[in-house]
């Protein structure tokens, strides 16, 4: 077994199943871990339950949600929700990656992407060798960071997990690139204000 956290499989062989969507994660290079089902919230001790052995994948319970660790997986991702703010405006972090592309003359990244159960999407990023990228929440509007960070790092609800009914799925089936170092500038650098793009 290769749990990454130095723990093994609390249950025996065979008492979870294996999904095809955690399994191609690992196929990818990606590190995952269970997340309860109908959930996207990581139970505590998450971190000690990432790993890269099929065996532990298929010993979860379930209908488990797929977890994936940004810390052991080398792994940046950019979370764009769309959705309503605390004061009821729209916020649309497709639409602000969209102008911050603009603004940096880059085109839209071309990277595996997932379409997530709320209507948005996460872009995955290989991170940069030997800098420190954070996660943050409302980096831009719309937009959280979720990253290996410099001690636990953040985690990603994967592809084949299933909230309220709606699935994540792959909706841009593509290697996963380097974080683009336009992109890497941004996140290693606090900016004057995180609500102007």
């Amino acid at each position: 077994m290769r749990m990454l956290g130095g723990l093994s499989s609390t249950g025996p062989a065979g008492t979870g199943r294996a999904t095809p969507n955690a399994l191609d994660l690992l196929e990818r290079g990606l590190a995952v871990f269970a997340l309860p089902p109908d959930s996207k919230v990581a139970a505590p001790g998450w971190h000690q339950q990432v790993t890269t052995d099929p065996a532990d994948v298929a010993a979860w319970p379930a209908g488990s949600n797929i977890g994936i660790g940004c810390r052991a997986s080398g792994l940046v991702g950019l979370d764009l929700d769309r959705k309503n703010d605390a004061g009821g405006a729209q916020v649309d972090g497709v639409d602000t990656l969209k102008a911050l592309c603009a603004r940096a003359r880059r085109p839209w990244p071309a990277t595996l992407t997932v379409a997530t159960a709320g209507g948005g999407l996460h872009l995955y990023f290989r991170a940069p060798p030997g800098i420190v990228v954070p996660s943050s929440i409302s980096r831009w509007p719309g937009i959280d960071i979720r990253a290996p960070g410099r001690r636990l790092g953040g985690y990603l609800a994967g592809p084949g997990s299933v909230i309220a009914g709606r699935s994540y799925a792959i909706a841009r089936d593509l290697p996963i690139a380097p974080l683009p170092a336009w992109l890497t500038a941004h996140l290693t650098h606090r900016p004057r204000t995180l609500h102007r793009v």
